[in-house]
This record gives C-alpha cells, structure tokens and sequence, in this order.
C-alpha cells in the first residue's frame, strides 16, 4: 500500500513539474528577442553572437535583434542586460573577459554571478601568437630567448586591458619570465594595420581573424593557447608541447540573462540552444572561426564562471595588474 502511494506521489510530481515548465514558457516568445553583443560589430563575439541568433530565431519562431553595445571590455553590454526585465526577451552574449573584470575593477554596475542567469556556453576555442616576419622567431623557445634579450623592449599589442590577447601575453610574460611592453588598441580591427607594418610585433587574435595572414606568409603563427591543438590549423603547435607546461587560456563565448529569469524560460532557451549547437551547419560556420561548439547546461555553464573568476585573478595579480 505505501509502496503504491509512493509511486502516486512520485507521479504527481512528475505531472507537477511539467505542468509548471509548460506554464513557465506558455506563449514564449511571442515576440522579438534581443542579444545584446557587448562589443563593436565585427569582431569574433559579434560574428558568433550572429551565427546563434540566426540558428537560435528558427527554433524559437521569432526573430533575434542583435545590439551592439560596445564599451568598457563588455562591461557597458551586460549593465544593460543585468538591469533588464528577467522575462526571457533580451539576453547577452558574454566571452571570457566577462570573468576577468571583477578582478579588473573596483567596482562593477553588476554582480557577476548574482545579476545573471547563465543559459549555456556556446563554445570555445584558443588564440593564436603571432609575429610580424621581421622578428626572427619560428617556435615558442626561439620567441622567449629573443625577448629576454630585450627586456623592456619588446611590444605587444591587445584588443584592451583586461582583455583575453592582454592576460595571454601576461601570462606568458610570467610563465617565461619577460618584460614585455603593452600596447593596448580598442579592437582587434585597429591592430591589424600596426600589426602588418611591424609597428607592434605580437599579438594574440582569434584563429579565423589572423589565419589569412599566416597563410599568406604576412605574419608568422608561433603557437596556439589552448591545451590541444586547433583543427583549423594543426600544423601550429601549443604552448604546452612547447614547454610551458601550465600556460592554458582557452576563449570561450556564452548566452547569459537577467538574473531572476525564470528557470522554465532559461531551460527552454538552452534546450533549443543545445539543438542549434548539435546542427551541422552551426557547428561548420563555428569550426570556420575556430570555434569548438560546447552544449551543455545552465549550471555547468554558471560553474565555468565561478572557475575562471578566481583562475584570472591570479594572473593578474602574477602580472600586476591592479583593478581601476
């Protein structure tokens, strides 16, 4: 008889929480959804952010407005998401960087893990070390003893401070022990043209913005950042099998919302996500920008978070980078 009333209950429960999912996401949406991109257009989270949105408003039978909202290394972007209606209709795309500004500033507008409801991770990928060919280095021991001879004296460029390419040259500056000079530029577009003249002579990119160029023979690939190697470009060794054992700065890109979004609404989201990330087109166009897709759940995209908070923060502190 209890055996029974056990597995009525159970049942119940079950109907319950179905019920509630589907009253959660009745009706959801009916109308159109806004991305936030916390970052100029162009740039691999725009090209991302855009690849999902498209994929992501079929599913969702509504259509996806991608917003630009640059500034700040994304800080701008994700205020404007933080203090937005938690029902569902707006949404940000955030990359690593987001985990690295409540190290990098006193104080932020938001609560990074309180202020969001993390819907799933996108995916992730590495970043490429390249020099201008007048630099006369092939491999990652060739750079490093090139530059201690150099101290002071070698420049790198950056898409900001605080951003991934600036702590990747940071932590490669710590691992190896070199004084090495940052440039910081507001974009991976205002890099380019310094970058190709030799005016700087390293920098960290994206995989699909430089590859071109070390294809071309206009700059020289040294190493990829991530522990495996890039599909796109196997023939680039990594900084581990290189020797710096623990040098790892993987780029990852992620779909946050508002932080009292209802779970049934945040759950629906990242169901579709996951089908968008499983289509053999999505996963093409990302791979084409050195993108490895990464479905997953809200938690474990939330536990990614908490883990790279801390992971930065180390590095800067290595680095002496204080927060402004």
């Amino acid at each position: 008889m209890r055996s029974s009333i056990r597995i009525a209950s159970f049942a119940a429960g079950v109907l319950l929480a179905g019920y509630c999912l589907a009253q959660g996401t009745t009706g959801f949406p009916n109308r159109p959804v806004r991305l936030v991109v916390p970052f100029a257009p162009g740039g691999t989270n725009d090209t991302v952010g855009r690849i999902v949105a498209d994929k992501l408003a079929a599913r969702l039978g509504q259509p996806i407005v991608v917003d630009n909202r640059g500034g700040a290394n994304s800080v701008v972007g994700c205020e404007i998401v933080a203090q937005a209606s938690p029902d569902g209709y707006t949404m940000v795309i955030v990359a690593a960087g987001f985990a690295v500004n409540p190290s990098l500033r006193k104080k932020l507008p938001y609560d990074t893990l309180r202020d969001f409801a993390p819907i799933g991770l996108v995916g992730s990928g590495p970043y490429l070390l390249v020099v201008h060919p007048s630099v006369p280095a092939k491999t990652v021991s060739e750079l490093i003893a090139w530059a201690r001879k150099r101290p002071g004296q070698v420049n790198y460029a950056s898409t900001g401070v605080g951003s991934p390419p600036h702590l990747a040259a940071e932590l490669l500056g710590t691992l190896a022990g070199l004084q090495l000079v940052h440039v910081p530029y507001k974009g991976g577009g205002a890099v380019l043209p310094d970058l190709l003249a030799g005016r700087v002579p390293m920098f960290f990119g994206s995989v699909s913005t430089l590859a071109p160029y070390v294809r071309s023979g206009k700059l020289r690939g040294i190493a990829m950042t991530t522990p495996q190697r890039s599909p796109s470009m196997p023939e680039l060794r990594t900084f581990m099998e290189s020797g710096l054992k623990d040098y790892d700065v993987t780029g990852w890109y992620g779909i946050l919302a508002p932080g009292k979004t209802p779970r049934a609404i945040v759950n629906r989201i990242n169901a579709e996500l996951r089908e968008v990330l499983a289509d053999a087109d999505t996963r093409r166009r990302l791979a084409q920008r050195g993108i490895d897709p990464q479905p997953g759940s809200p938690a474990q995209f939330a536990e990614l978070i908490r883990k790279e908070i801390p992971k930065w923060a180390k590095v800067l502190k290595a680095a002496g980078i204080k927060p402004e």
